[in-house]
Parts: structure tokens; C-alpha cells; sequence
């Protein structure tokens, strides 16, 4: 995606992933009160709003090709997070999976690298 304020979605996406790591790095001191914590684990949240805000606007100004490099990405993606989910809810009714690694917040970072292998799938199509 090219415009003259394409670098905004990967600010945005850059700051709310050090937020991220910065909340789950104070989430995990002891003795921080509930309200702190709180505003800890909400902290990320506005940047990941600008990062979407910016992304779908520059989704919006892409051409035709962009537009469906990136519907095909998500297409992709889309069905293999459903096919995580649902493995991981099977086994752990199967066999119990251990929280410590099978948690949401240790689950979350395949949406992205899924999003990004449907990407890397569409480009080669498409170029």
C-alpha cells in the first residue's frame, strides 16, 4: 500500500506492540495495585485503534490488485486462526493443555503470522 501517510500504520503498530510488552511486563511486577493494572492491560489499546483506523484508510486509498492481495490474506488467515482455536479447544478438553503455554497470551502471535503467510501466499499469485 503506497500514500504519502503509509508510514502512520506501522507507527501506530510499532508503538502498540512495545505498549504490549511494556503492560505485560508491568502485569507481571507484584504489588501493583488493581487500578494500575487495569490501566495497564487498556494501555495498548488505543494504538492498536490507530493502527486499525490507519490500515483500513489506506486499505480504502489502494488499488484494485493491493485491495485484493490483502482480502486473499485475510482469507487465508481467517480459517487457519478458526483452525487453531478449535484444535486447541478439543486437546484441552482431550488432554488438558497446561495454561502457562497454551494460554491467549501465548496464542495471539498466530494471528499475525498467519495473516502474514496468506500475505506472502497472495503476493507470489499476484506479482
Amino acid at each position: 500500500m503506497t500514500s504519502r501517510n503509509s508510514s502512520r500504520p506501522l507507527i501506530s503498530g510499532v508503538l502498540w506492540l512495545i505498549t504490549f510488552f511494556v503492560a505485560r511486563a508491568a502485569l507481571e511486577a507484584p504489588g501493583i495495585s488493581p487500578a494500575i493494572r487495569i490501566a495497564a492491560a487498556l494501555a495498548p489499546l488505543p494504538f492498536f485503534a490507530a493502527f486499525l483506523v490507519y490500515f483500513i484508510r489506506e486499505l480504502r486509498a489502494a488499488d484494485e490488485l493491493e485491495r485484493r492481495i490483502q482480502g486473499e490474506a485475510l482469507a487465508i488467515a481467517y480459517p487457519l486462526v478458526l483452525v487453531l482455536l478449535m484444535t486447541l479447544a478439543l486437546m484441552e478438553r482431550a488432554v488438558g493443555l497446561k495454561f502457562e503455554d497454551w494460554s491467549y497470551m501465548h496464542v495471539w502471535i498466530y494471528v499475525p503470522i498467519f495473516y502474514l503467510l496468506g500475505l506472502m501466499i497472495a503476493r507470489r499469485r499476484y506479482t
